[in-house]
């Protein structure tokens, strides 16, 4: 599997392998059917509200 690290409020949320492999499958998923994604090695994703 790889290594997933999601941090909310700057607290680092702990993740079981079955959420961590949706949240990652989910992502990548989506992130594919943009112009200019080919390969996806590694993603980086932030943002504040």
């Amino acid at each position: 599997m790889q290594d997933i690290t999601i941090k909310v409020n700057g607290k680092n949320i702990a993740l079981s392998e079955f959420p961590a492999e949706f949240i990652k499958n989910s992502i990548c998923g989506m992130l594919r059917t943009l112009k200019g994604v080919d390969e996806i090695k590694t993603v980086e994703i932030k943002f504040q509200n």
